[in-house]
Parts: C-alpha cells; structure tokens; sequence
C-alpha cells in the first residue's frame, strides 16, 4: 500500500513538467508560427508585397494643378482623385495634434505597432478601442484596401498590414508619414486629401484652418461617408467634440478652450471643386485641350505619357485671378440685366416668335430647332443606346423633370427637353477676353455665360461675323501702302465697286447707317463713325487680297475671302484671333502669339516646359501707332464715346433691365464697336497701352436678336462689359493697369494732329442708338 502511494506522488510531478513543457512548445510555436507568417507576408508569399522602390514612392492618383500667374489654384484635372500633396509644414499644429490625441496618442513612441494597444484590443475585443496606429492605417489606404469580412483573410491582412507599417516607419519620418495619411485620405465630396478638403468644406488652405476646422476634419477619418457635415451636421459636430475632448484629454488645449469651442456650432464653407465650378471654367476646358496636344508631344523618358487627371502636374498659366474674377463679374452684372431687356421685349404678346426675331420665317425657325435636336447631348446618348431616330424624336414631346438656368440661380420644374431647349435659346450669350500685348499672356478667358449650361467656348472655338472690328485692317493696310494720314479726307458720296472687279457677279455698294451721303471725312472721324462709304473706297484702292494677306500676318487664321465685303466684317472670326491681332498695332507693330501656359512642372517640381515668345514683325511703329491714333477717335467722338459719360439708368422701371453707362473714364482708350445684320451680334475691344480686352455678345442663332440697334448694336451689348470690367482693374492698383498714353514714336512721320482740319470733315452721329445697319455692318 505504501509503495501504490509514493508511485502517485512521483507521477504528479511528472504530469505537471509535461503540462509546462506543452506550453512552451505551444507558446514557441505560436510564436514561431507568427514569426514564420510575418516572414512569409515580407517575401510576398501571402500576397504580393510593395517594393522597396513603391515604399519610397508611393503611388497615388494626383490631380494636375491649374495657377494662375499670381500663384491661385484656378481649378484641377482629376477623374476620380481631387488630390494635391502638401507638405508636413504646411499642416498646422492644432489638426496634427488632433489626429494624434484621435487616431494615435502614442504614435511618435512606436515602430509602426502599438503592441500595448494590440494587447489591450484582443484582451477586451476591440471594446475599448481599435489598435491601428496612423502607420498601419496609412498602410491600409496605400497598399492593403478594406478589410476583408472573411476571418482568414482579414488576418492576412492584418499581418500584411502590420509589415508594411514597421516598412513605412523604418522608410520616413513620423512628419512625413502624417503628411501622407493626411493626402491620401478621401473626406468625401470630391475632397481627396487634406487640401481639397480644407478649400472644399471651408474655402482655405490647410495651414489657415482654425481648431474646430481641424478637429471636424480629423473626426470624419472615423468615417467620411457617415460623418459628411453637407447630411448629418449634427453628428458630426459631436464627432468634433469627441476630438476636442481627446485634445484636452493629452494636454494639447486647455479645458477652457475645449469647453469654448465645443460651444460653437459647426460652420462650413461650401466650395464645391467641379470642372463647372469655381473661377476660369470655358478657360480650363480650353486648356485641357493644350494639355493633350502637349503630352502628346512631350512624353517621358520612357516613352509613355503624361496623365493629367493622376500625374500631380502643375500647369502654371498667364490668367490673373483677379482679372479673370473681375471678367466673370462683369459678364454677369451686364448680362443678366441685358437679358432681363431680351425678355421684356420677347413677350409672346410683343412676340409670337419669340425666342426668334419677328421677322424669322417660320421654316427658318422649325429647321433652327431641328437641327438644336439632332445636334443636342440627350440625341447622341440616345443614339449610341441604339433608340430608333422616330424614339428619339418622340421622348423630346414627353414631359421629365429637369433643371434651368436663370440669372437668379438653378430653377427645378418639369418640361419636356424640346421646349427646354427652346427655353435655352431665349438667353443670350457671350464672352470675353483681355491679353497683355507686349508678351502676348492671356489675362482673363470667360467663354461663356454658363459653363455647366453652355459649354460651347466662345473666345476661341466659337467664330462669328465681326462687323466693323475689321475696318482697322483696312485703314491699316491704307496708310501702309498708300500712306495715308488720319487727318487725310475722302467723299462721303455713295460708292459703288463695279462688277467684274474683283470677282464680283454683280456692283457691291454698300451704304452707311446713317443714311448720310454728302461732304467729307477724314479717316480718323470716317473711322469713329464707322463710315461704311469710307471704308469700301479704301478697300477699292488697296484691293481685297491686301488686306487679306495683312489680317492674316497679324494672326488671323480663319477663313477670309478675297472679296470687296470683308472690308465691313463679314467673315467669321474669333475674339481670340481679333485681340492677338490688335496686339500687334499696341505693340508697335509686332504680333505676339497669344499664349495661356508659362511654364509645366512634374510632380516633384521638374520643369518640363517653359513657354518662348513666337513674334514677328507685321507693320512699322509709324503705322501701328497711327491705326492706335485713328481708333482713339471712335471712343472720342464715336461709337464707343460711351465710355466717357457718367450715366446710369435711374428710372425704377428700367433699373433692372439697363446697364447704362456709369464709367467716365478720362484716360486714352483706342477701341472699335462692331454690330453684324439684323444685330445679329455685337463686339467691343478697347485697348489701353498694356492691356487689351474684348466682348462679343450674340444670340446662339443668329435669328435671336434685337430688334432695334438701340439695344443690338455692339455700343449696347457688349461695351458694357468692357467698360465694368475696366472699372473693376483701376479699383484695384496692385494690378497696374495703365491710364497713360500709348507710345509715340519718336520720329513719326505721319501727321496725326487734325486739329486744323475742318471740324465738318469730323462731324457726324455722336452717339448712333437708332439707325439699321446695312449690307452686314453697322458700327
């Protein structure tokens, strides 16, 4: 019996030795197998791994930056990622310390682990908080993706996760590695990174953000689709003050200021960032097609292209915020009230044509709308869905649910897309452009009213009638050749180019809107009066080719016939092409090409193109200043003289609907008005010694219009433009807009002082409001 008991005590012992020995053998093994998993994750046998190559170059889609010459961000080129990189400097204090206090209070006392958050999050099953540190989520965003819902595979990973983080740390600082979380985040709204998410959600950059802005930011890492302050701004404001809790909690704020700021409600400042959005948007559109051609032409080193929706490129341009702002306000401020004038006169009750004029035949008018339906955006979608051409005319007569702009904002209602598209037709359009003639750089681009509702671009793309913006053409060709001076008189008689000249079937005689045939003019008052008698005798005695081969040396690129009718601006020309041209006469007979883009930097700042003047001499400083001499005339004592008045409509009645013409300016201004048939359209370019600009403004058919020159001349539709935006440059000195004389040669050789010539010779409508333009021109 004693010996039975002896053997069960020596057997216990035992037992227990093994029990201990198991457990280590477990214990090591499971580490061992966690070692050999971590192996096997680093050489990519659970997963393709990123090389070390991609841990030092992270790749991430960036959109390319479009700035203006005064270093603004107009606008970015992006698909799907809204994201441009900004350094850890650049991040203020207060929003790193909120992601840290948040996400990763012993982030800067870690390899990339948080072993005693890991501990604490298996032990309490994630009920008292995750682990992930900042590295391990930045790993996830960059290389891993979303976690998995099936168990095996979330822990592959996690382990990958946990590799690349310890990767990440040993490859970059802790700043660098909190400026990358802080891009690579999506906080929803097209807000791609930190940046956009600061200019989208409180219009600034990221260094201006103030406590609150920082810490409601950091609050939706938790989750931006959930925590989006544009549909649940109260959840949101409380996740802010769970991060400001957290921020007084390590000692980065006062209680105090805690308790203050989580008093404020939440406040955000919308900018929504779209390619419809924001300053310069016809201009960008335009430059996303120089953009193409470039990369086109200018590949990598490896052969392959440029992307500008994910390479990060910095496109920097001529546009100067401030001026391209000043344009676009401008437009606005004269169109809405010119419109406000088109709808009082198109009434169905004044007009049963309306949009249309009165006198537009009605098959005019049905094959306009027709082909508006065949040319429209919901034909071709239908189309390439392969609806029949009968399913597609019948779903423009049913009745949908749409939206319609108006100058007071977006109006919802329901209509069917045939009278949407007559409705759109009622607005006039327009557009706008200003250059700096000396080097050529394009200062402001508004190519239309409405780039989300009108995207046809009409400075560059868009090519209209110009009326008498080409006499300057004529007159210069004149005192080139025939060197002629602005003080020289022709007869004002009527004039007719016989036929066989020229080409012409049958004689051309054009005849002047004022209906006047008698005495004589000088060029300079013949020129300011828009005199189309002048003009034709001109045209007669240097001939049409002439004048052709000069508009096409002063950059000129559209089609123009060699026929007598150009000299009164029957060619379709573009404001693009008119300015450059202009240039050339400011710039002491040089032309300058007109160019948008400086310069083209890479990502990290390589620069890859820089912008080289492309200039040619074109006329001589004598005939280039006395083109400048003549045109000074028309906004002297002609059509564009409205510049120099001080009105404004006063009458309540007509408040609304009327510019006026509230600018007095006293400086030297050259210019030309131009009004096409039937005040079909309307232009203006005035120049002063360093800066050009021009309007047109017209119907997006030709048979929409005024039907009185009153308002359908280019003194009414589009000077206005010009003149407010004129105002808007002297109002702000930094831009430096001059008010002095043009250049004058210092050995001119042509007489411009008319002084003692006879006045009569000068004489004739100061101010033509109501006369009909004839043979396709008027002023």
């Amino acid at each position: 019996m004693a010996k039975k008991q002896v053997k069960n005590k020596q057997e216990k012992p035992t037992s227990f030795r093994k029990v201990i020995k198991w457990f280590w053998i477990i214990f090591a093994g499971g580490i061992a197998s966690i070692f050999l998993l971590f192996l096997l994750a680093s050489w990519g046998a659970l997963g393709e791994m990123p090389s070390f190559e991609i841990l030092e170059n992270p790749q991430t889609n960036l959109a390319s930056q479009v700035l203006s010459s005064d270093g603004k961000i107009l606008g970015k080129y992006y698909l799907r990622d809204n994201r441009t990189p900004v350094g850890y400097k650049e991040l203020p204090k207060d929003l790193v310390n909120a992601l840290v206090a948040t996400e990763d209070a012993r982030f800067y006392d870690h390899a990339g682990i948080d072993v005693r958050g890991t501990i604490r999050a298996f032990a309490f099953l994630g009920s008292k908080g995750g682990a992930s540190t900042i590295s391990q989520q930045l790993s996830r965003q960059l290389f891993v993706g979303e976690g998995s819902k099936n168990l095996p595979e979330r822990l592959i990973q996690k382990i990958k996760e946990w590799v690349i983080a310890t990767r990440l740390e040993r490859q970059y600082t802790k700043e660098e590695i909190i400026a990358m979380y802080f891009n690579i985040y999506d906080f929803g709204n097209n807000a791609d990174g930190i940046r956009s998410a600061a200019r989208i959600y409180f219009g600034k950059e990221p260094k201006a953000l103030k406590i609150e802005e920082s810490a409601m930011l950091v609050g939706m890492f938790k989750n931006s689709s959930y925590f989006n302050p544009r549909r649940r701004p109260e959840k949101v404001k409380t996740r802010r003050d769970v991060v400001l809790a957290q921020m007084y909690k390590y000692d980065y704020i006062s209680e105090k200021i805690k308790d203050s700021l989580q008093k404020l409600p939440l406040k955000i400042n919308y900018n929504p960032e779209s390619h419809n959005a924001g300053l310069g948007t016809y201009f960008r559109e335009h430059l996303k097609k120089f953009m193409k051609k470039w990369v086109r032409e200018n590949p990598k080193d490896d052969g392959t292209r440029y992307n500008i929706n994910f390479d990060g490129l910095k496109i920097y341009t001529t546009i100067d915020s401030r001026m391209q702002k000043y344009a676009e306000e401008a437009m606005e401020e004269h169109m809405a009230k010119l419109q406000a004038e088109f709808f009082h006169q198109n009434t169905k009750k004044r007009n049963k044509n309306a949009p249309f004029a009165r006198d537009v035949e009605k098959k005019s008018i049905e094959y306009v709308i027709e082909r508006s339906i065949r040319q429209s955006e919901r034909w071709r979608v239908l189309k390439n869905n392969g609806k029949s051409e009968k399913e597609i005319i019948a779903s423009f007569d049913k009745k949908i649910p749409m939206t319609l702009f108006t100058w007071k904002g977006e109006k919802d209602t329901i209509m069917t897309p045939r009278d949407s598209l007559i409705y759109t037709k009622y607005y006039l359009r327009a557009s706008f452009m200003s250059l700096e003639p000396q080097t050529g750089q394009v200062k402001a681009w508004v190519g239309g009213i409405n780039h989300k509702y009108f995207k046809y671009d009409m400075v560059k793309q868009g090519k209209r009638q110009i009326g008498s913006t080409f006499k300057p053409f004529v007159y210069a060709t004149a005192i080139d050749q025939l060197h002629l001076s602005p003080c020289d008189s022709m007869p004002n008689g009527p004039f007719c180019i016989e036929t066989g000249k020229y080409g012409l079937l049958e004689p051309w005689c054009p005849r002047n809107s004022d209906g006047k045939y008698e005495g004589m003019r000088t060029l300079k008052g013949a020129l300011a009066n828009s005199v189309n008698t002048v003009t034709a005798r001109l045209m007669d005695r240097v001939g049409p080719a002439n004048v052709r081969s000069l508009a096409q040396r002063l950059g000129v690129e559209s089609e123009i016939p060699e026929a007598p009718s150009i000299a009164l601006g029957t060619p379709d020309i573009s404001l693009y092409e008119m300015l450059g041209a202009y240039g050339t006469f400011v710039n002491q007979g040089v032309y300058v090409k007109p160019v948008v883009v400086s310069r083209i930097e890479d990502k990290n700042g390589t620069v890859l193109y820089e912008f080289v003047p492309e200039t040619k001499d074109v006329l001589s400083e004598d005939v280039a200043y006395t083109v400048l001499n003549l045109m000074e005339g028309v906004t002297q004592s002609g059509s564009g003289q409205r510049l120099r008045h001080n009105w404004a409509s006063k009458v309540a009645v007509y408040k609304d609907i009327i510019t006026g013409y509230p600018y007095e300016f006293k400086n030297p201004i050259a210019g030309k008005t131009g009004t096409t048939q039937n005040n079909s359209d309307g232009w203006f370019i005035g120049m002063v010694p360093n800066l050009i600009s021009g309007a047109w403004v017209g119907g997006e058919d030709r048979q929409v219009r005024f039907s009185s020159t009153t308002y359908g001349q280019g003194a009414s539709m589009a000077l206005p433009i010009w003149g407010l935006f004129m105002k808007k440059c002297y109002a702000d000195p930094s831009l430096g807009v001059s008010k002095g004389n043009f250049p004058k040669p210092e050995d001119l050789t042509i007489n411009v002082d008319c002084s003692k010539v006879n006045k009569k010779d000068d004489e004739g409508q100061k101010d033509p409001d109501d006369n009909k333009s004839n043979d396709g021109i008027d002023f």
